[in-house]
């Protein structure tokens, strides 16, 4: 039960004291962590999107459209990679890949998370210890992505387990009508079947929120390990 708790209570942890920290620096260190914050997002949405690509591509999936908004570097991906359209309802995402076999789609999804796991959870914690507000509010998108994307990617992980083939809502309509990353749109799917598998819905919304809470800490853990070493090795 502690272990569980210490588990929730980690990220508001992390991000209440590393903001203390770097509010140290007064006004000069509010405006360096919200710098930090809006180049760390600018950043961070391009290559959480190629992420989602490497993810289908390693797993022997095809990529055959990623929009990004031109705000986040849309037009030069376009002018890189032939699978990139320019413009989206949000910053970026990823909307003509294959989506089987489901390993290859979770690949797909979970991919760009590896970096929350490392070095997102990890730096986070360091820059705020250290007190460097600008290093800090850029690598808070990286570390909190898996909460940022509670409504779409983890929505999409959870729904992607709860309807593998084995369970109540393995057929393929139930998947049509579950599976995606937008949980809010999904919600209206769910609404407007017949009959409205509710459960299966709860369900991967659920198992998204317990993968976003594991997904942190397994970062915070390999933190711990390595602030360890350092110690060890003083």
């Amino acid at each position: 039960m502690k272990r569980a708790q210490a588990i929730i209570k980690a990220p508001a942890l992390d991000l209440w004291q590393g903001m203390n920290r770097c509010l140290d620096h007064g006004n000069k260190g509010l405006v360096l962590m919200l710098v930090g914050l809006g180049f760390g997002w600018w950043l961070y949405v391009p290559v959480h999107e190629l992420l989602h690509v490497l993810g289908c591509v390693i797993t022997g999936g095809e990529v055959r459209e990623l929009q990004v908004d031109a705000a986040y570097g849309g037009v030069l991906l376009a002018k890189i990679f032939d699978f990139v359209v320019v413009g989206s309802k949000y910053a970026g995402q990823l909307t003509d890949f294959d989506r089987e076999p489901d390993l290859s789609y979770l690949s797909t999804v979970m991919m760009p998370f590896a970096l929350t796991i490392f070095p997102g959870v990890w730096y986070l914690r360091k820059s705020g210890e250290d007190g460097k507000p600008f290093l800090f509010g850029m690598m808070l998108p990286v570390a909190l992505a898996p909460f940022i994307s509670i409504t779409g990617d983890a929505y999409e992980t959870g729904s992607i387990i709860a309807t593998t083939r084995f369970g109540p809502w393995s057929s393929p309509e139930m998947r049509e009508i579950l599976r995606g990353d937008d949980l809010v749109l999904f919600a209206k799917k769910v609404a407007a079947a017949s009959p409205s598998p509710w459960g299966g819905w709860l369900l991967s919304s659920l198992l998204g929120v317990l993968w976003a809470f594991g997904t942190y800490a397994l970062g915070a853990w390999i933190g711990n390990r390595l602030k360890a070493a350092g110690q060890g090795t003083s």
